[in-house]
């Protein structure tokens, strides 16, 4: 058995760190470039045959977390996505998610003013079907039950931000 992990990294975020403004959402109070991070995956498991991201703030207050980005079916042979992918241009078969902004799109972070540090999870799902098995109109929360039901791995690089 391998002792090399699957990992994800990215150019734009450090593991614990503050996000760039770039990274920030533009609206509900916030004014960012609402960029999405390019991200790199490596040392997919054997048998996958499709990739996910998410992006999820556990701390927003919600109850649930706030959903930021959920993207599934992105072919096996991917290694990672390019900065603003998050804004349609997913590689070809990709499909998006609806997230808590109400959009398919990345939606980058706006904590409330003075709510403190928030953690946000950018997660790539090493999954072994080329499909995932949730309709087009899945709900965030529904999205994420069958990843975790089904994820043969996963990789997840937290970044920080607050307003």
């Amino acid at each position: 058995m391998s002792n090399i992990r699957f990992s994800l990294s990215s150019p734009d975020l450090q593991e614990g760190h503050f996000m760039a403004k770039d990274q920030e959402f533009d609206g509900f109070g916030c004014s960012g470039a609402n960029i999405s991070p390019a991200l790199n995956w490596q040392n997919a498991p054997e048998g996958t045959k499709s990739f996910a991201v998410t992006v999820f703030d556990p701390d927003a207050p919600t109850c649930s977390g706030f959903w930021h980005w959920l993207v599934s079916d992105i072919p096996a042979a991917a290694t990672g996505l390019p900065r603003g992918a998050g804004k349609g241009s997913l590689p070809p078969g990709s499909r998006s998610f609806t997230n808590d902004y109400g959009s398919k799109d990345f939606g980058g972070a706006c904590p409330p003013e003075g709510h403190g540090m928030h953690r946000y999870q950018f997660t790539v799902w090493a999954l072994p079907e080329e499909t995932l098995p949730a309709p087009d109109g899945a709900s965030a929360a529904v999205v994420g039950f069958m990843l975790n039901a089904m994820a043969l791995a996963k990789a997840t690089l937290t970044a920080t931000y607050a307003r």
